[in-house]
């Protein structure tokens, strides 16, 4: 069986990437402009659980007096340009280590920042391949099924062989699930507890992803079922 990755909330938590992010326009702005940046990252933490993260750095820099898209847009950049301290999830860190070939990463989102999620995840060696779907057009995002098929065609399989376990019922499963995917969805992250749509749930959902051995028992992905890539 072909297995494939969602990044965020899926192999490690999405909220330490934020905490990173965080982290590092905390120091920029402390450098630039003399704030401390403990404050500053406990400031945008505290906005972040009261409020979401709409326009969080246009509210930071309004609370010190400075308007404008230019001081928005460099906050924007550093957020996105720096290098992640994240790590892997323990449960993905274990399975990725079982696996009896390498499998693919599916993710959405800014390609450059979903890059350096994968560079700092160390991920590469570990994968068959990862697709970063806004790489080939906003349309091909999920739920669009553009990535798979190019996972598909490169494997030489049916839709059957592959399992695509990710977290968010909004669009990871409903037009995989369909084809005859194994769609499993794993309750982590902020989409944990969210009640998916009619028809949008995955086949299987999980609470771990050290579950996923009996969400997929006809496993050929575990060791000693099939060679390694």
């Amino acid at each position: 069986m072909i297995l494939v990755f969602d990044l965020d909330d899926t192999l490690y938590p999405e909220r330490s990437y934020v905490a990173s992010g965080f982290a590092a326009v905390a120091a920029h702005l402390q450098q630039r402009h003399g704030w401390p940046a403990d404050e500053t990252r406990a400031w945008l933490a505290r906005a972040l659980e009261r409020q979401g993260r709409g326009a969080l750095f246009d509210r930071l820099l309004a609370e010190h007096g400075m308007t404008g898209r230019a001081a928005v847009r460099e906050c924007v950049d550093v957020y996105r340009h720096h290098r992640p301290l994240i790590a892997l999830a323990p449960q993905a860190e274990h399975l990725l280590q079982q696996l009896a070939r390498r499998p693919y990463l599916v993710t959405d989102g800014h390609k450059v920042v979903q890059d350096l999620k994968v560079q700092a995840l160390d991920l590469r060696p570990r994968l068959a391949h990862a697709y970063i779907t806004h790489r080939y057009g906003l349309r091909h995002a999920k739920p669009s099924t553009h990535c798979f098929e190019l996972i598909r065609r490169r494997e030489g399989c049916a839709w059957s062989d592959m399992a695509y376990i990710g977290d968010n019922p909004a669009k990871d499963f409903v037009n995989l699930t369909p084809l005859g995917v194994h769609t499993v969805r794993v309750r982590t992250g902020e989409h944990a507890h969210v009640v998916a749509r009619p028809g949008y749930e995955a086949r299987t959902v999980i609470d771990s992803l050290d579950e996923l051995p009996c969400a997929l028992p006809q496993a050929q992905w575990l060791p000693g079922a099939g060679a390694s890539r």
